[in-house]
């Protein structure tokens, strides 16, 4: 019997806690981890607590299908914080710092300024699946394995581009 990886661990942990969103769009979970593997902290979309949420109608941008919002569009008339940002805002700085942040989807801009700021080491979250396709005995065996970006957030560096 194997056991996962660190980063299939707490990825695996991470999809757990996004089952608490409260976005009709997305969901999300982030899983703030120590330099010594252990949790200190997770997050997911949300209000601020005892406040009617997007799930309850209450968010304008929940209410827009695809179509009138894209996806990865402005976030101006969302009321909901980012897993991202609920996981470092509900967490003791000095638990995470050097840390990881584990987080089911690429965080956008925004949320990689806030991890580097937070003194938060490294974003790991899936990336784009591979697929490799062998030939054996005549039939084709497709393996897909999941790829996993890790985001050394001590080196990034806020670009223009990423804007």
């Amino acid at each position: 019997m194997s056991r996962p990886d660190w980063p299939e661990y707490f990825l695996g942990i991470a999809h757990a806690v996004a089952e608490r969103t409260d976005c009709r769009r997305a969901k999300c979970g982030a899983v703030l981890v120590d330099v010594e593997h252990r949790i200190v902290g997770s997050g997911y979309p949300g209000t601020l607590p005892h406040r009617p949420g997007c799930l309850a109608g209450a968010c304008p941008r929940g209410l827009k299908d695809y179509t009138e919002i894209p996806p990865l569009s402005a976030y101006d008339d969302c009321i909901s914080n980012h897993a991202e940002a609920d996981a470092i805002l509900n967490s003791d700085r000095h638990l995470y710092r050097g840390g990881t942040i584990y987080v089911t989807r690429e965080p956008c801009f925004w949320c990689k300024k806030l991890i580097q700021a937070a003194g938060i080491a490294r974003a790991v979250y899936p990336g784009v699946a591979i697929r490799q396709d062998y030939e054996i005995g005549g039939r084709t065996l497709t393996l897909v394995k999941d790829n996993i970006v890790t985001l050394d957030m001590t080196s990034w560096q806020a670009a223009p581009a990423d804007a």
